[in-house]
């Protein structure tokens, strides 16, 4: 856990991500990545010195409810409480509005969800388990079907829910993600989206993946690239 932890330091420093005080809201989905980002910020408490509170939130789609059991005894372990919710999202996606490319879509929803039961909770921060080749697979997405160059940042401000979502785990490569995923017996669930593995996103992880072949480091160019305020700023770091 010693990369994550450093990389998640190292976002925190660079985006004031986490505050004295903040009430932060785990978004955990079930998958690999939110569930090393729960892990890893229950640890990142001690970095902190405990100057933070977390609180794991979960929004099940599916037409069945899923075994959550293993998720919650991970929770009771690293003294996380956790609160789920059971949505409509696959109805409303696959049944009522039969979407084709639901994923733009469902992130929405699911965002403005969790952010919704942020609020209920009084939770102020909205933590998403985003790494890096997500970051570098929406800049692709943006570029090619877009025509602009855009990914979601690592700190942002809602106003409407008055919620700061923060992107803890920028900066960690996947593979890492990978390889703990095993080293850790996460309890991943399966995923329930018909649409999984066949989405745009999927295609830009291949792609990506082409181009590092070819290219060793461009990833670390790629990221580079949006921490270059003079020339992008996509990915601007907070001056405070």
């Amino acid at each position: 856990m010693k990369t994550t932890l450093g990389c998640i330091r190292r976002a925190d420093k660079d985006f004031q991500m986490i505050s004295g005080g903040d009430r932060v809201a785990v978004g955990v989905s079930g998958g690999k990545d939110s569930l090393l980002l729960l892990r890893a910020l229950a640890l990142y408490r001690n970095v902190r010195h405990h100057d933070f509170t977390l609180h794991a939130i979960m929004l099940t789609t599916g037409k069945q409810k899923p075994d959550t059991s293993a998720i919650e005894a991970l929770c009771e372990e690293i003294d996380v409480p956790i609160t789920i919710r059971h949505t409509e999202l696959y109805e409303i996606l696959f049944e009522i509005r039969k979407e084709s490319n639901p994923c733009a879509l469902c992130a929405k929803m699911r965002r403005g969800m969790l952010c919704d039961l942020s609020n209920e909770l009084g939770l102020n921060k909205l933590a998403l388990g985003h790494q890096r080749e997500d970051a570098l697979e929406t800049l692709m997405m943006s570029l090619i079907f877009e025509g602009r160059l855009h990914t979601f940042h690592p700190k942002t401000y809602l106003s409407r829910t008055d919620v700061t979502v923060i992107r803890p785990m920028v900066y960690l490569p996947e593979a890492h993600v990978i390889h703990l995923k095993e080293t850790l017996s996460l309890p991943i669930l399966v995923n329930p989206c018909p649409a999984n593995g066949h989405t745009k996103r999927e295609e830009m992880k291949e792609l990506l993946a082409s181009l590092t072949k070819r290219y060793p480091n461009v990833k670390e160019m790629m990221l580079l690239a949006l921490q270059n305020e003079k020339q992008y700023g996509l990915w601007e770091k907070d001056k405070a």
